[in-house]
């Protein structure tokens, strides 16, 4: 399975969030003017939101920027940042980047997969967690990093994150 990428069967047992179209309304029109140039910056707060992009929300982008939803998928699916698929109220980010890996990446990804009963891309079924790996982070020189809501652990292990896990709980 794909990073990021969920089986149907995790996004029909996940219940689906109400999406409050007038909070739409009001982040196209007041915070960013109705305007197409901002699409990605509404799908950003979208995004954030609900930890995920909801194909009602992104049904009524198209429609309310007048913007084809196909042009919107291509966005959304372009950029690592967007989900089009429910995630945990935590993503978890392990580097595996070159000095990540040789300094101990993969040993903590085998330990949070083992830990958290997934594969790397996968969300637990309490959708308490998300796990994805990247191939760098910009971090080198502190590898092993992982971080946790854009917290960034650096020199990090197994142990130490594992730990780290137990805050978010």
């Amino acid at each position: 399975m794909a990073a990021g990428a969920c089986s149907q069967e995790m996004v029909d047992m996940v219940e689906q969030p109400e999406v409050d179209f007038r909070a739409l309304d009001d982040l196209i029109l007041e915070r960013f003017a109705g305007d197409k140039e901002n699409l990605i910056m509404i799908l950003q707060a979208i995004n954030k939101e609900y930890n995920y992009l909801p194909r009602p929300a992104l049904n009524y982008v198209s429609t309310r920027l007048d913007v084809p939803l196909s042009q919107i998928y291509g966005i959304a699916t372009f950029y690592s940042m967007f989900s089009l698929v429910p995630r945990g109220r935590n993503i978890i980010t392990i580097c595996l980047g070159t000095a990540c890996h040789v300094r101990g990446g993969e040993r903590i990804k085998e330990r949070l997969e083992s830990n958290l009963g997934i594969a790397a891309g996968a969300t637990t079924q309490d959708m308490r967690f998300t796990l994805e790996t990247v191939r760098c982070i910009g971090c080198c020189s502190l590898g092993p990093v992982v971080t946790v809501n854009d917290k960034v652990y650096a020199r990090t292990d197994s142990e130490k994150t594992v730990k780290v896990l137990e805050e978010y709980e």
